[in-house]
């Protein structure tokens, strides 16, 4: 199946269920927006692309204070259909659509992956409470959605390995989004999106297909520019006090160097 039957299938589910989607974003938009639809696509198409997900051993591991985690971008090197699920997504019908529900104009999906593609995560793997970084590669697009694709069967809260969303900040309870089988989450990103993934608990795999979308235009008008910001956990307070630290110096290399010491390594390169 290529990536415009896929296209075809998350339209017409989208479509569907468009109004309700709607509600529950604007809903939450005054914190950090976001809408969740399950069963997706067809059960046989979501298990077909979690069988064709790589080995963590054939992607790139991450592995630091941060997060701890497996991604691959480089997408010619895996099955076909891990790339068509990818790009079905950048479908500008479905782009437009998804701008619909969350009332955002002007969006436009990202053919080079920057920091999307696939993302893997197994038993002792997360990624701590984080901003992600405000722009495309380039710095000229503000990124503005954040789309979650989540293919591991039988994924439970008890797994670990899910969302959390932070919108009221760090110091309040956080909103728990589980990584459910067939489940598509779509979340704002913009200075005040703080979301994190607990840790898997689970001897197992958690398989996400992920997407960002950009904008002339930033989500907030408050926003601004910064790099990937990655904070503490409120039982984390040295760990905290080194993330700030973290964070202060690669925001002051970004303003010495736009695109940075080196360029991202983490796009597609066709």
């Amino acid at each position: 199946m290529n990536r415009t039957e896929i296209a075809n299938l998350i339209l017409r589910n989208l479509v569907e269920k468009k109004d309700v989607l709607k509600k529950q974003f604007l809903s939450s938009k005054g914190g950090i927006g976001y809408f969740y639809l399950d069963n997706l696509l067809p059960e046989d198409l979501a298990l077909e692309i979690y069988h064709k997900f790589p080995n963590t051993k054939a992607t790139v591991k991450k592995k630091n204070l941060r997060e701890f985690k497996f991604t691959a971008y480089q997408m010619n090197k895996y099955d076909t259909i891990l790339e068509e699920i990818v790009y079905a997504f950048q479908d500008k019908r479905v782009v437009k659509l998804v701008g619909e529900i969350c009332e955002l104009k002007d969006l436009e999906g990202d053919e080079n992956l920057y920091a999307g593609g696939l993302s893997l995560m197994e038993k002792d793997n997360f990624l701590n409470p984080h901003l992600d970084n405000s722009h495309d590669k380039d710095r000229n697009k503000w990124r503005v959605l954040n789309l979650l694709y989540y293919v591991s069967p039988n994924w439970k809260l008890e797994n670990g390995g899910n969302l959390e969303l932070w919108p009221k900040g760090l110091k309040e309870p956080q909103i728990t989004i589980v990584s459910k089988f067939n489940r598509l989450v779509v979340m704002s990103t913009h200075n005040n999106s703080w979301h994190s993934v607990s840790k898997v608990l689970k001897d197992d795999v958690r398989n996400c297909v992920s997407n960002y979308y950009f904008s002339n235009t930033p989500f907030l008008i408050s926003d601004t520019f910064h790099v990937t910001t990655f904070r503490g956990r409120s039982s984390e307070k040295i760990k905290d006090i080194l993330l700030r630290l973290d964070n202060g110096f690669r925001g002051s290399l970004r303003k010495i160097f736009k695109k940075g010491v080196r360029e991202n390594p983490h796009q597609y390169k066709k």
